[in-house]
């Protein structure tokens, strides 16, 4: 289980240097006032951010996910390995509820961590320097808002996180174990590292397709109150009121970034994850092997190429 924990830290930190740009266009897409809209779509998002606010405007709020991330992905890959070792057999179903269960427990981690991260990326939009920042940090965002309204305050989205993450980290795994099984993913195998970045990539959009209407609705959450002025008074409320004023396509706003974020994150995290683990394991083996000169064999490569086989 410390491999599957030390794998997600590696995989982790890799994916929020790969994506966080992504991120911010997501979540300025997904909270911005449909009556006086800032940005036409995904590409003008990025290239408003890169004129107005410079390329760091880009990486507003990459403190909490590098800190958040790497433990949320150490929690995600001991949890679902773990799981899977409980459940005693690797099937489609155990994969979705092993993952459904990581899903779970890591909101813990990962509602406050995006609820900073959401009110850091928001913090003066449009200013290349900002004249007053509320925030000075992810930290200093999490101490402020606790002062102000306590845990409930810091936990705030947590329903709607519970909800996107316990199904979509069940998509996630049987997606990726159902991938790898198809393509062959053999240790031997020239191609196997490209299969891997596909399948991990396919599986991160999978799982973000599967639950992304309630990402919207929880970025809402979390980015109201910003300006002083509370807009919603719960979920039923900001559903109700996003339906209409801007019709069903609201659930897609920020989606075409989402999934160009999804892609790459997702196929570096489970490729670096699974290689990680492969690694690990065959130096155990030939530790094993050297002192005990007929011992274990090689695990099946099928296995061998799922971080939560073993």
């Amino acid at each position: 289980m410390a491999l599957d924990f030390a794998a997600g830290c590696v995989g982790g930190a890799a994916g929020v240097l790969v994506g966080h740009p992504f991120d911010t266009v997501k979540v300025r897409l997904q909270v911005q006032n449909v009556d006086k809209p800032l940005y036409r779509g995904t590409y003008h998002c990025f290239q408003s951010i890169i004129r107005q606010e410079s390329m760091l405007g880009l990486y507003k709020g990459i403190g909490s996910p590098m800190m958040g991330l790497t433990f949320i992905n150490a929690i995600v890959f001991g949890v679902q390995g773990n799981a899977m070792r409980k459940l005693g057999r690797d099937t489609p179903l155990n994969q979705f509820l092993a993952g459904a269960s990581a899903g779970a427990i890591q909101c813990v981690i990962c509602c406050p961590m995006e609820l900073a991260k959401t009110r850091m990326q928001m913090q003066g939009t449009g200013e290349k320097k900002s004249k007053r920042k509320m925030y000075k940090n992810s930290l200093d965002c999490l101490v402020r808002i606790y002062k102000r309204e306590g845990i409930r305050g810091i936990n705030r989205g947590m329903v709607t996180t519970l909800i996107r993450e316990t199904p979509g980290f069940g998509v996630y795994f049987l997606t990726y174990d159902v991938l790898t099984r198809s393509l062959g993913c053999e240790p031997e195998d020239p191609y196997m590292i490209p299969k891997l970045l596909f399948a991990g990539g396919m599986s991160g959009i999978a799982s973000w397709l599967s639950t992304y209407p309630v990402d919207v609705i929880k970025s809402r959450l979390q980015a109201d109150g910003v300006g002083g002025v509370n807009q919603y008074n719960g979920i039923m409320d900001c559903i109700r009121q996003s339906l209409k004023k801007e019709g069903w396509r609201v659930f897609t706003r920020g989606l075409t970034s989402t999934l160009l974020r999804a892609f790459p994150v997702n196929a570096t995290t489970f490729a670096t994850v699974t290689l990680f683990l492969m690694y690990m394991r065959e130096g155990e083996e030939c530790s094993i092997q050297d002192s005990e000169p007929q011992s274990v064999q090689l695990q099946p490569l099928q296995q061998q190429t799922q971080p939560t086989s073993m």
